[in-house]
């Protein structure tokens, strides 16, 4: 079993144990649990074999986007990370639709109800929340629906603690605990109506609205709707990528931090962005061992605090690498990445292969945007919000559904106001990209005790500067993009450590020793790691070693799920150390130089393993219409509806120099989420497989 039972910031819940089989071998699941959790933790990681050429499938969004997860479950396929495990339930490897059995419909219609609100709020992540709670404020009847067992969308996942503003968006606060918070703050207001398990099917040119509730088919009519329905993951094309084994950040941090399952022994990241780098931090938290982290540009894009978070640790980040393939027979086994230039193209002789038994891909995200297109078409009165409107930070999507949520208010006439003009600078502050990275600050005083702030890049974050009991703790300018400064007197109190999102806040303290002084360090990767009197290795904020040190004592600070490692320091190293390395980098082993080649085997369209060859052939060949490449080709055609291989078809245009604006879109499905048919009119089904057990108890 693969289950994590000891995490410094998650705690297992008590849950019944299941019993359920796959193919035929006996397994066990807790209570409430997706099936390809599940299946991870029973050390299964194939879950279909394509019919095509037989090729292993795993998971790769987990959230019910794609289509590769998909097992048959008691006779029916379903995808696998949004369907529960039942008792006794038999799930099977998907290979093909010709083992699967007939499904016979029982001729039970059920009454279609239609119910009417003043909004409708699809997705209840961060922003559906926060626009949720301004509704019902003023006692809009409000219907928020999320097709999750549990709201909070991608904050569910998120252990790390928040930036941005203390005020606007609980910063400081881990993400796990601001879901609840959103969440809770709704039951004081009756106005609004929850439905967790709820999936919005479709948008209709009539202004309904289709939802699924569980297996009950209703029709919404709403004065107005709010798509506040987050992101997916962007996929990318290289040899292996469809091995199980590859898959989304998301997919990793669900399986890791909602459902508490080890998916991985030795991890490798694609992606320098914030979502990649915590990815990583959240793996060690999990016990996972991080072999490296490749960006392809210059820089990582993500927060700075977050990538100087893992170096500390000893994670190595290659920037200017990019990911040449992945191999293995039945899953990952190794991953080679090479060097590339300011131009991203590979350069020869730099190529390193790892061992590795999983790859993320966190490569950037796309809004799902669809639900507000229909609404638009139907003329009805539609907004969005989050990351369905702009890929951005949580915080700054709090913000955004707060935006949105008056908008709608002006639109029903409840409030005749405009959104207050600051609003919106506050929210264009919040979702800022990083700024500039400024030099350490000197040390201009002689004080004790004192914090040190190793913040030095300017992001939208000010938790250090509300907590301070003595106000010593300033920005340097008005606005919460600037870098905070220690000036005034410090009690030692360890407040502004413990808050600090990017754990870059350390207590250094002569009291008792003025020739060695000790330093206080933030840490939370697992509770037993470091005792007292151990001898640990310092490093610096961007990871530079600093030596050895004794542990002087550790603390455990449990209601804010952080440890404080006290160690002796020197004069010269107090001011410098940061963290504690755990771990030494792999060099990796140099490989040949033509895997760097483009391989025409790489496949673009999962769901029909199309390839890039097939795919430079058509576009070569004069073709121009997504959609004709759609009827010759086949990608783009399967259960995923696009939703995964677009963005890398219209990138293979642009290599083969096909400017976008002469490219045809696809036609837009008119269904995009999967569902049986007979929902639509509340029909029962049952397959040929429980009809004949049915008989069978006469």
């Amino acid at each position: 079993m693969e289950r994590i039972k000891e995490h410094p910031v998650l705690q297992p819940d008590e849950r019944k144990t299941l019993s359920f089989t796959f193919d035929g071998k006996p397994c066990s699941a807790l209570e409430g649990e997706a099936i390809s959790s599940a299946l991870y933790a029973n050390g299964i990681k194939i879950f279909s074999r394509h019919i095509k050429d037989s090729s292993p499938q795993g998971i790769f969004c987990a959230n019910g986007q794609c289509a590769q997860c998909s097992v048959v479950a008691d006779g029916l396929t379903v995808k696998s990370c949004v369907t529960p495990v039942r008792e006794g339930m038999r799930v099977a490897t998907l290979r093909g639709a010709a083992e699967l059995p007939r499904t016979a419909c029982v001729q039970e219609f059920g009454r279609v109800e239609e119910l009417d609100f003043d909004a409708l709020i699809i997705g209840g992540g961060p922003s559906g929340l926060a626009a949720a709670a301004e509704l019902g404020k003023l006692n809009v009847s409000t219907l928020i629906i999320d097709d999750k067992a549990s709201f909070g969308g991608k904050l569910v996942l998120q252990t790390h603690k928040f930036f941005g503003s203390v005020e606007d968006c609980y910063a400081g606060t881990r993400g796990v605990d601001i879901a609840g918070k959103l969440e809770d703050q709704l039951k004081d207001y009756p106005s609004v109506k929850i439905w967790p398990n709820a999936a919005c099917l479709a948008v209709f040119s009539d202004k309904k609205v289709g939802v699924l509730r569980g297996d009950k088919y209703c029709l919404i009519r709403p004065k107005a709707v709010v798509s506040a329905t987050g992101a997916r993951e962007k996929s990318l094309a290289f040899p292996g990528n469809t091995l199980p084994g590859v898959y989304g950040a998301g997919a990793f941090q669900t399986l890791v931090n909602r459902d508490l399952v080890r998916p991985a022994r030795r991890l490798f990241i694609v992606g320098g962005g914030n979502v990649g780098l915590i990815a990583a931090y959240h793996a060690l938290q999990a016990g996972i061992q991080v072999v490296g982290l490749i960006e392809a540009q210059e820089q990582c894009g993500g927060y700075k605090v977050h990538e100087d978070k893992i170096k500390r640790l000893g994670v190595p980040v290659y920037t200017r690498h990019t990911v040449v393939r992945a191999d293995g027979a039945q899953g990952v086994e190794t991953v080679t990445i090479a060097a590339v230039d300011d131009k991203f193209k590979m350069l020869p002789g730099t190529e390193k292969r790892f061992r590795a038994d999983t790859l993320l891909i966190a490569v950037g995200l796309s809004p799902v945007d669809e639900f507000h297109a229909q609404a638009r078409e139907a003329g009805m009165e539609s907004f969005v919000c989050g990351d369905a409107q702009e890929i951005a930070e949580a915080s700054a999507a709090m913000f955004s559904g707060k935006i949105t949520a008056h908008k709608v208010l002006k639109s029903l006439g409840v409030m005749a106001a405009p959104v207050p003009g600051f609003w919106f600078d506050r929210l264009e502050v919040l979702k800022s990209r990083p700024g500039i990275t400024k030099a350490p600050a000197k040390k201009d005083h002689q004080r004790p005790v004192y914090p040190v702030l190793h913040c030095r890049q300017e992001i939208p974050c000010n938790p250090c500067v509300t907590v301070c009991p003595k106000k010593s703790i300033k920005l340097s300018g008005d606005s919460i993009m600037n870098t905070p400064q220690f000036s005034g007197d410090c009690i030692g109190c360890f407040k502004c450590l413990l808050i600090c999102p990017g754990l870059a806040v350390t207590i250094v303290d002569y009291r008792r020793d003025p020739a060695n002084p000790s330093v206080a360090l933030p840490f939370e990767i697992g509770r037993g790691l470091v005792k007292k009197g151990d001898r640990v290795r310092l490093t610096g904020w961007e990871g530079a070693d600093l030596g050895e040190a004794e542990v002087l004592d550790v603390k455990d600070f449990k209601a804010e799920n952080t440890l404080i490692v006290i160690v002796k320091a020197t004069p010269a190293t107090a001011d410098l150390a940061v963290s504690l390395k755990l771990f030494e980098a792999e060099a990796g082993e140099k490989s040949a130089a033509d895997l760097a080649r483009a391989d025409d085997d790489t496949i673009i369209c999962r769901c029909e393993r199309v390839s890039l060859g097939e795919i430079r052939a058509a576009i070569r060949g004069g073709m121009r219409d997504l959609n004709q490449l759609k009827a010759v080709t086949r990608a783009g055609m399967g259960a995923c509806g696009s939703k995964t291989c677009a963005s890398l078809l219209l990138n293979i245009f642009r290599s083969e120099g096909v400017a976008p604006g002469e490219v045809t879109a696809f036609s837009r499905r008119p269904l995009f989420v999967e569902a049986p048919l007979g929902a639509f009119s509340n029909v029962k089904c049952r397959t040929e497989v429980e009809e004949k057990a049915s008989w069978s108890g006469f």
